[in-house]
């Protein structure tokens, strides 16, 4: 449940305008506690604005922020110039050169002050660097001669050495393979002080002490990591729609009941109107009978109405529990994958694999492994028609196949050395690492038409509100939609695509999602009853997908593994 903590940023009614005038974030209240927290919510709810405003990055145009100490932020989009030596990225370039100047013999003051105590910064910054997994000469190479992992990782150890009593970290772990992701993990476990981190990186947030909610402009904290505030929020909610069922049903009962009510009033005035008619009792005693039964009558619908408002407040306080988000939901067209059909075959220099049927088959790697020339290797094999984004061709599969050599690796040697890749269909869906395969200047269902050229607007237009792009957003130019507004309509370009791939090709499809997007990437894959390959450096992802099968590219040789 949400709990107190003892405030190491505290907010409020913090507000944030654009200059254009869009609200970012508006009267948010609420506190950050010491030790590590994950904060979460969807794209667009102001995480990566509320981490920038803590920071003093962006200053609150409403509202108060308050802080116990310095803050250091390491951004989404990390931009370290190339040139520059990794000592200088750490933030201990000048301490470091005094303290050789000195040993080296120079005994100039200005050496003196800029170490001031910190005669050891050498040690610690190179201790800090191994703990990350960095070479021990790290500290005096450039930034340019680093892997972008090694990038990230370097910046992270400044922040550790830096050691602000308020740290940030936006999506630390993007675009990192399996080790650099383990040892972002090794050194948040380890970390000291106040730590803020905004991360679609389940196991991330799962080291975690608490986790932060940013939810239509409230901020809540949970006391425990990502998986027990998941827990408790899909209990709290299933609570929450229980709650609001029984208050609706109280309200129709209470409204059954008034309307019985007026009828028995009803009823009974017709009878004392037609007595007094018919003259069967004395006047004086009928207009007393009528007088008494006003009053009556008014009591009982003042009790009836009042019983039905009080039901009707019940219910819409129980409502307001309920989280009304929507979540992509896609009946999709069958892609006539039989359970024998050959759809793709991987090659190295001495095995292959054969992708069959509807398999799941995750590729994953060391960043630079060659992942991603693999899949536009396959893309290319099946011709220009199945080539880039989203991309089909209607001419008719081969037929189906079942071969022997998609149950057991061959060990027959090929020509060409390094992986290769053959596809089998030329219905292939290919979603790249950079969603770059949409037109920007056309509109949504521009978009979604060329890959569905035999499919009516109008029935387009019902398949993508099932994408939650409705009404208008379907007309809008790609230009101006948001990043995860972005991603649906690749995806929903991919899958309406008409006739659906037999083969779906993603490339990290889950780069900078936040995770209810991602249980919607889920939930669609889940009705696609074709073949997946799918890149990915993020195991939670890949065991909720179901995978088959997952193969290791490194060092040019393709190795099937378990993902533990």
């Amino acid at each position: 449940m949400p709990t107190t903590l003892t405030s190491a940023v505290t907010l409020d009614r913090l507000t944030f305008t654009w200059p254009d005038g869009t609200v970012a974030l508006r009267g948010l209240s609420g506190a950050f506690g010491a030790g590590r927290t994950g904060l979460v919510g969807r794209n667009g709810s102001g995480k990566t604005t509320l981490l920038k405003l803590i920071a003093g990055a962006l200053e609150p145009t409403g509202g108060t922020l308050a802080r116990v100490g310095a803050v250091d932020l390491l951004p989404q989009q990390l931009t370290l110039d190339v040139g520059l030596r990794v000592a200088e990225a750490l933030g201990v370039a000048r301490a470091l050169d005094a303290v050789r100047a000195i040993e080296s013999g120079d005994v100039d003051p200005r050496h003196f002050d800029a170490v001031g105590d910190d005669w050891d910064v050498e040690a610690r910054a190179t201790a800090a660097l191994a703990e990350a997994g960095l070479p021990a000469d790290a500290l005096d190479r450039r930034i340019g001669e680093l892997s972008g992992g090694e990038g990230v990782l370097a910046a992270l150890v400044g922040v550790r050495l830096r050691a602000a009593p308020i740290a940030l970290l936006d999506e630390p772990t993007n675009n990192l393979d399996r080790d650099a992701r383990r040892r972002v993990h090794d050194l948040v476990r380890a970390w000291r002080g106040t730590l803020i981190v905004v991360s679609h990186d389940t196991a991330l947030l799962d080291l975690m002490d608490d986790t932060a909610e940013l939810y239509d402009n409230e901020l809540s904290v949970f006391g425990g990591p990502y998986t027990a505030w998941r827990a408790w929020l899909d209990a709290e909610q299933a609570a929450a729609r229980q709650a609001e069922a029984a208050a609706a049903q109280l309200v129709r009962r209470e409204k059954r009941d008034r309307i019985h009510q007026e009828s028995v009033l009803a009823t009974r005035a017709a009878m004392g109107h037609k007595a007094q008619v018919e003259k069967r009792v004395p006047g004086i005693v009928a207009s007393a009978r009528k007088r008494a039964a006003q009053v009556s009558a008014g009591r009982l619908r003042v009790e009836a109405s009042g019983k039905e408002a009080a039901a009707r407040a019940a219910h819409d306080a129980a409502e307001r529990r309920v989280r009304d988000d929507d979540a992509v939901r896609i009946d999709l067209p069958d892609p006539a994958v039989s359970a024998g059909r050959r759809i793709a075959t991987l090659r190295d220099a001495s095995r292959s694999w054969i992708v069959q049927g509807p398999e799941r088959v995750a590729l994953i790697g060391p960043n630079g492994a060659g992942k991603t020339t693999l899949l536009e290797r396959l893309v290319a094999s099946a011709g220009p028609a199945a080539g880039g984004e989203a991309g089909h061709n209607s001419a008719s599969a081969p037929a189906d196949a079942p071969d022997e050599a998609a149950r057991t690796p061959s060990r027959r040697s090929h020509d060409t050395p390094g992986p290769s890749a053959e596809a089998h269909t030329d219905r292939i869906g290919y979603l790249s690492q950079r969603v770059d395969g949409l037109d920007d200047a056309a509109s949504v269902l521009e978009n979604v038409r060329t890959a569905a050229p035999g499919v009516g607007d109008v029935e387009l237009r019902n398949r993508l509100a099932r994408f939650l792009i409705r009404g208008d957003a379907a007309l809008r130019p790609v230009a101006a939609l948001s990043g995860g507004e972005r991603f649906r309509v690749a995806l929903a370009r991919l899958l309406l695509a008409d006739p659906a791939p037999q083969l779906l090709i993603l490339d990290e499809p889950t780069n900078n999602l936040d995770l209810d997007t991602v249980d919607q990437l889920i939930g669609a894959l889940a009705a696609y009853r074709g073949a997946v390959l799918v890149v990915s450096h993020d195991d939670a992802f890949l065991r909720r997908l179901g995978v088959d099968r997952t193969l290791e590219l490194r060092a040019g040789s393709l190795t099937e593994v378990s993902l533990g």
